[in-house]
């Protein structure tokens, strides 16, 4: 693992109106990390990606399965392999979602972040996270209680910093305010966006009045701004299970006629369609990260050769453009 040519190599931005950098590609565990996956898979994707510069992994309570199988796996790389590499990382978990059984397990009150955070600790074996995210808004609990507790945990020191993930612009800015006036502020806010989903650019306003870093998942959808269902549904794909984030149904004529479109596109800039899609997503400097996914090590390296060409001419942003639009 040759972490020096790692740092060289990769690009950090600096997160919103923080000090924190984060790289621009940043390694996501919420598929190919539960119990039903090789360990010695994710141990090589997890070295792959710090030995490329990748420091920021992200997590959450119920990636898995089980709920909780990543945070186990990752927090046993870190012990077996990382842990002198401890202060060279940054770590992020989340909690929102359905994560235990009855009426504290789920939403945004106090009572589940605080007790999800400390499951989370103890599965990843570390006194405390550089990032905690609330997942998603919970439209039945005051934002005022899940913005304390989540200020709370910081003035604890079980994190370092609050994310938000999955907020639409009003809430976002609402809570925004909330912690300013609790003496602390959003560092992050993560969402989903790609060349085929740029719905989120409506949160351009907020974060940037906010000074809030941006971090993007699914920014290959699902493996769709890719090569892999160019010319078919591969037996061992996502689409061809059980997801209930894609299957065959996704892949329509249309789908097949835009993809193919881009993929022209990406060959004659010298690309894969992967890394022109993850090119395209970094350009503008709106996103400080986007999440890579991998179920093996290779797709990690490739994805990260988009960083040696981020630039579009016009002639290229406006042949984009039209495919998409058609």
């Amino acid at each position: 693992m040759n972490q020096k040519t790692g740092y060289e190599t990769m690009k950090y931005n600096r997160t919103g109106g923080s000090g924190l950098l984060l790289p621009a590609m940043s390694f996501g565990l919420w598929h190919n990390f539960g119990v039903d996956r090789p360990y010695e898979t994710a141990r090589e994707m997890v070295l792959t990606a710090f030995g490329s510069g990748i420091t920021h992994f992200d997590l959450a309570n119920n990636y898995g399965p089980p709920a909780g199988g990543a945070e186990f796996t990752f927090g046993k790389i870190l012990k077996e392999e990382l842990s002198a590499h401890r202060d060279e990382l940054i770590l992020s978990t989340k909690a929102g979602y359905g994560m235990w059984p009855g009426p504290y397990g789920d939403g945004g009150s106090r009572k589940y972040l605080m007790a999800s955070l400390d499951q989370s600790l103890k599965r990843l074996g570390v006194d405390y996270v550089d990032i905690f995210y609330h997942h998603r808004p919970d439209p039945d609990t005051p934002l005022e209680e899940t913005m304390g507790a989540l200020a709370d945990i910081v003035r604890q020191g079980k994190a370092l910093y609050i994310g938000l993930s999955n907020y639409g612009p009003q809430a976002l800015e609402q809570a925004a305010e909330i912690l300013e006036r609790l003496g602390s502020r959003c560092l992050i806010h993560q969402h989903r966006y790609s060349m085929l989903d740029r719905k989120n650019k409506c949160l351009l306003p907020v974060v940037q009045k906010k000074k809030i870093g941006t971090i993007a998942f699914c920014p290959l959808e699902q493996g769709l701004l890719t090569d892999k269902y160019l010319h078919g549904i591969p037996e061992d794909s996502r689409a061809a299970g059980r997801s209930v984030f894609l299957n065959s149904g996704n892949i329509t004529s249309q789908y097949l006629k835009t993809a193919g479109a881009l993929n022209e596109l990406a060959m004659q800039r010298g690309q894969s369609l992967a890394q022109m899609a993850l090119a395209f997503a970094l350009k503008d400097g709106e996103l400080t990260s986007v999440i890579l996914g991998a179920s093996r090590p290779g797709q990690i390296l490739e994805n990260l050769k988009a960083l040696e060409k981020l630039d579009f001419s016009a002639d290229e942003i406006n042949r984009i453009e039209e495919i998409l639009s058609q």
